[in-house]
C-alpha cells in the first residue's frame, strides 16, 4: 500500500482503556475499536516452575485433567450428622471462609438462629441467637467437610443430604435438599413457615427420594449438567432444565415406592422450584474440582466461597489456606419493595459453579438469565468469551452451543488473573442484611482482586520468586 493510499482513507481510532472514550467517540462520527485490555494487578510477575523444578503449566494441565475426567453421581442420601465427616452433634456447618458469630451478617445469623430452633436446641429464636453466641455451638465452613451450601449454606445435623460420588476417583461431596426461592432458611428466613417447610422436607421429601434412589440406581450429573447447557441453563441461577431432566428421571421410581399422595406432593413440590438441582449441581461440580487439590504447583483456583463477611479462595497447591477479602456488594434486579439499601454483601458456596466452569462462565449458554439477574443476552455472551483469558482451559463435557460447542472456561488460574487484571464474574442471589427476611433479589458480581493478590503473594513465597 502506497502512503498516499493510507493517508487517504478515513481515520480509525483504537482505544485501549475506557470504553467511554469510544463512545465518544462513536458519537462524534468517528469509527473507533475497543480494545478490552487491563493492566496486570499490583505485585504481578511471571510464574513458570514451582520448586523442585515443577513446571507449573504442566501440573495445572493434570489438574485441568483430573476435572475434566471426574464423573459425579448422585448414589444416595443421609442425615448429616451421620454421613458428612466430622459433622459434630452440636456444630453448624455454614457457607464462605471461617467465621464466627460475633462477625457472622445478618442472613448467616438468621439461618443459623432457624437451624437451632430446627434442632430442638431452642424453643425461641431470641434463646437460639443467645446460645449462637454463647460459645456452645461449633462453626466451621462446609467446605471443610466436603460440602457445599448455597447462599448461607448452613447444614445443622438433623438435615438430610444428598450423597454424591466422583465415580472417577472416588471421592464423595454432600449438600443439603433446596428449599426453593424467597422465605427461606438458605437466605437468612426464620419463623414457624420456615420451620414446618424443613420439617416436611425431613420427614416426607427425604424418605420419599431415599427410596426412589434405592429404585433408580446412581444418577449422572454429569450427563445432566451437561444437557442442561445445551437446554437454556448455566446451573447456578438458572436449573429450569436440569431440574426436568431430574424429574424425567425420578418420577416412575417415585410413583412406584410413594403413595399417591406423597408422591403428589413431592413432584409437585420439585416441579414449582426450578432451583431444586442446584443443590446437586453445587456437590455434583465439587466432587470434580476437589480432585485438583494438592496437586503440587498448580496454581488452580479450587475454592471461591462467600459467607456475607468474607470472600474467601483456596488454591490446588495450598488446598488448606484461605485468601481472604471483604465481599462485595451485588449489582442486581430487586423483589418489589426491595432496594439495594435491603442487599447484603455477596454470600454462598454456589460460586463453585463458576470454579468449575458453569454459573456466570456458562452465561453464553444461558442468556435468559439475565432476565434474572440482570444485564443483557449480549452481556451473557461476552463474559463466558472473557473468562477463557483467566482459565487454564475448557471442559470436555460442559459445552455452548452459540460458540460452536466449544467448552465452557474451566479453572481460574491465580497467574493469569493477576496478568490480566480480570477478576472471575459471578451471578447469585442477594440476602436481605436484616436476619429473619429472606431473599430480595438477584444480579451479577465479581470475585474481590485482593484474594488473587494475596493468594500470588503466597505463590510467589511458597515458589522463592520474591
Amino acid at each position: 500500500m502506497a502512503i498516499q493510499d493510507l493517508f487517504g482513507k478515513p481515520l480509525q481510532a483504537v482505544n485501549i482503556g475506557l470504553e467511554s472514550f469510544s463512545e465518544s467517540l462513536h458519537a462524534q462520527g468517528t469509527e473507533a475499536v475497543q480494545v478490552d485490555w487491563r493492566p496486570p494487578l499490583e505485585g504481578y510477575v511471571e510464574l513458570t516452575h514451582a520448586p523442585g523444578g515443577v513446571d507449573i503449566d504442566a501440573a495445572n494441565a493434570e489438574a485441568l485433567e483430573r476435572v475434566r475426567t471426574s464423573r459425579p453421581l448422585l448414589v444416595g442420601m443421609g442425615i448429616a450428622k451421620d454421613t458428612i465427616p466430622g459433622m459434630g452433634e452440636r456444630m453448624i456447618l455454614h457457607a464462605g471462609p471461617p467465621i464466627g458469630w460475633e462477625r457472622m451478617c445478618g442472613p448467616t445469623r438468621g439461618a443459623v438462629m432457624g437451624a437451632i430452633v430446627y434442632e430442638g436446641w431452642a424453643d425461641t429464636y431470641e434463646e437460639a441467637a443467645e446460645l449462637a453466641a454463647s460459645g456452645e455451638i461449633t462453626f466451621d465452613p462446609c467446605h471443610h467437610h466436603h460440602t457445599v451450601g448455597p447462599m448461607a449454606g448452613i447444614v445443622s445435623p438433623s438435615m438430610p443430604v444428598f450423597i454424591i460420588k466422583n465415580e472417577t476417583f472416588g471421592n464423595v461431596t454432600y449438600a443439603t435438599q433446596n428449599e426453593g426461592l424467597g422465605h427461606v432458611l438458605r437466605y437468612g428466613a426464620y419463623g414457624d413457615d420456615v420451620i414446618a417447610h424443613l420439617k416436611w422436607m425431613e420427614k416426607t421429601l427425604y424418605p420419599a427420594l431415599v427410596r426412589t434412589l434405592e429404585m433408580t440406581g446412581p444418577i449422572d450429573l454429569r450427563s445432566i449438567i451437561a444437557q442442561a447447557l445445551h437446554m437454556g441453563d448455566e446451573v447456578h441461577n438458572r436449573n429450569r432444565a436440569a431440574t426436568s431432566l431430574l424429574i424425567r428421571q425420578i418420577a416412575p421410581a417415585l410413583i412406584e415406592t410413594s403413595s399417591k399422595q406423597v408422591a403428589e406432593k413431592v413432584l409437585r413440590f420439585i416441579d414449582s422450584n426450578d432451583h431444586f438441582f442446584l443443590n446437586l449441581s453445587m456437590p455434583a461440580l465439587k466432587a470434580m474440582i476437589e480432585t485438583a487439590e494438592g496437586v503440587e504447583g498448580s496454581t488452580m483456583v479450587t475454592v471461591m466461597a462467600r459467607n456475607g463477611t468474607d470472600f474467601g479462595i483456596r488454591v490446588a497447591c495450598m488446598p488448606d489456606r484461605w485468601f481472604v477479602a471483604p465481599a462485595p456488594m451485588v449489582a442486581g434486579l430487586w423483589l418489589p419493595g426491595y432496594t439495594e439499601d435491603d442487599a447484603n454483601p455477596d454470600i454462598g458456596d454456589s460460586s463453585i459453579t463458576e470454579t468449575t466452569g458453569c454459573g456466570g462462565f456458562a452465561m453464553a449458554a444461558a442468556p435468559a438469565i439475565v432476565r434474572f439477574v440482570g444485564g443483557t443476552s449480549s452481556l451473557a455472551l461476552s463474559v463466558t468469551q472473557e473468562m477463557y483469558q483467566i482459565t487454564v482451559g475448557e471442559h470436555e463435557f460442559f459445552t455452548v452451543p452459540v460458540l460452536n460447542f466449544r467448552g465452557t472456561p474451566l479453572g481460574i488460574d491465580v497467574r493469569k488473573v493477576m496478568a490480566s487484571g480480570i477478576c472471575p464474574f459471578i451471578n447469585t442471589g442477594i440476602a436481605h442484611k436484616k436476619p429473619g427476611i429472606g431473599m430480595v433479589g438477584a444480579g451479577l458480581v465479581r470475585a474481590p482482586r485482593k484474594c488473587f493478590e494475596d493468594a500470588f503473594a503466597a505463590l510467589r513465597k511458597e515458589f522463592g520468586s520474591e
